[in-house]
């Protein structure tokens, strides 16, 4: 991968992380999505109850929970498929959500399956055969209350 399109080390600069979302992912930009955490084996992010995110209801549009929540487990996936030799695509191809509760504040979505998804990435890097994993993340509000659940198929594929 060249440089242009390469993530930036999100523990050392999320200026340049912000940068990388306004030219790849402007909708998460504008939404205000954030990066919270993040690990090899979790990410946590978050999206806040504005004017972009709301839906007539007075809580936060699904669109941009699905966003945060995809975010949380596509994170992961970058992470692990960037300077990736052979080169792996990544796609996702299934999305399923679950909505508990009004989201009426920031909402924090957690992925923990990182190391589920780094072990597709190195099968479908050294196999001729696409790979797929399904990974859950969780959206909790800050009283710690169940607010979703998005599960999302990621696809790798070398290249």
């Amino acid at each position: 991968m060249d440089d242009k399109n390469k993530l930036p080390d999100l523990s050392k600069s999320p200026f340049r992380f912000r940068l990388y979302l306004l030219f790849k992912l402007p909708a998460a930009f504008f939404s205000g999505i954030r990066i919270k955490e993040i690990t090899n084996e979790k990410c946590i992010t978050s999206v806040p109850f504005t004017w972009l995110t709301q839906n007539p209801f007075h809580s936060t549009y699904f669109a941009s929970l699905a966003m945060a929540a995809e975010m949380s487990t596509g994170v992961l996936a970058l992470i692990n498929t960037i300077n990736k030799v052979p080169a792996v695509s990544m796609l996702v191809t299934k999305m399923e959500a679950n909505y508990f509760k009004k989201a009426k504040g920031i909402t924090f979505f957690t992925c923990t399956q990182g190391s589920e998804i780094a072990t597709a990435v190195n099968e479908a890097a050294t196999g001729k055969d696409g790979k797929t994993v399904t990974v859950k993340s969780t959206g909790r509000n800050k009283s710690e209350e169940l607010i979703a659940e998005f599960i999302f198929t990621w696809s790798f594929k070398a290249k």
